[in-house]
């Protein structure tokens, strides 16, 4: 069973920096994509930023050049480095694995989701 953690919010002022991140356990040796989704209050979740298992990462347009997701060769968490934060970056920050289904016998799941990690930045 996939379990997910994740953890690294807080609150910081306009301009501030701060890393969360996503354990994953269950996928033993099979490939997953992390995704990262925010959700601020009275708004829809919106995708922030994805890495896939070999690494290639993509951005949603308003983190670009601020945020950095990363994986450490071999490691189960996935990082995301927030910089310059802004008060719209406000909001519940969800971590989201895809399980691929490779190599096999892996099989593709629905996605997971975590429990969320607030982050909150006042001007």
């Amino acid at each position: 069973q996939v379990q997910l953690v994740e953890s690294g919010g807080g609150s910081v002022q306009t301009g501030g920096s701060l890393r969360v991140s996503c354990a994953a356990s269950g996928y033993g040796t099979c490939w997953y994509r992390v995704s990262w989704y925010r959700e601020a209050p009275g708004k829809e979740r919106e995708f922030v930023s994805q890495i896939e298992p070999d690494g290639t990462t993509r951005y949603a347009d308003f983190v670009k050049g601020r945020f950095a997701i990363s994986r450490e060769n071999g490691e189960s968490t996935v990082y995301l480095q927030m910089n310059n934060l802004q008060p719209e970056d406000t909001g519940m920050y969800f971590c989201k694995t895809k399980g691929l289904g490779t190599p096999p016998p892996c099989l593709a799941d629905l996605g997971v989701w975590g429990q969320g990690t607030q982050v909150s930045v006042s001007s």
